[in-house]
C-alpha cells in the first residue's frame, strides 16, 4: 500500500446546501481530501492510501455517494503529483528545468 496523489475537478461549484453536507460527512473529514475553492472552480485535492492509483481513485469518487448532485469532471496528476506518486518520466512529462537539474548526476 502506498499514498496516491491527485485532483479531482467538480462539474460545477458547491452550493451553500452541498457544502452543509459536505461539512457534516466524516469521509470528507479524514484529512484524505482537502477542498479547494476559486472564483470559478471547486476542486479536491486528494491523498489515498492504495495498492494501485486506480484504486485510489475509485475510493476517493466513492465519497461522493454521500453528497448530492455532485459530479467529478476529471481526474489531474500534474507534473508534481507524477513525482510525487513515483511514476515521473520524460515520456510522461518533461520534467521543469529545476526538476531535471536536480536529477542530474553531480
Amino acid at each position: 500500500m502506498r499514498d496516491w496523489r491527485f485532483t479531482l475537478h467538480l462539474q460545477d461549484l458547491l452550493t451553500p446546501e452541498q457544502l452543509d453536507t459536505l461539512f457534516g460527512l466524516d469521509s470528507f473529514s479524514d484529512g484524505r481530501t482537502n477542498l479547494v475553492r476559486g472564483p470559478d472552480t471547486a476542486e479536491f485535492w486528494c491523498t489515498f492510501k492504495a495498492g494501485t492509483l486506480t484504486d485510489a481513485i475509485a475510493e476517493a469518487l466513492g465519497l461522493f455517494a454521500d453528497l448530492p448532485g455532485v459530479l467529478v469532471r476529471s481526474v489531474e496528476l500534474d507534473e508534481i503529483a507524477l513525482d510525487d506518486n513515483g511514476m515521473w518520466t520524460p515520456a510522461v512529462i518533461p520534467a521543469p528545468p529545476s526538476v531535471e537539474a536536480s536529477r542530474s548526476p553531480s
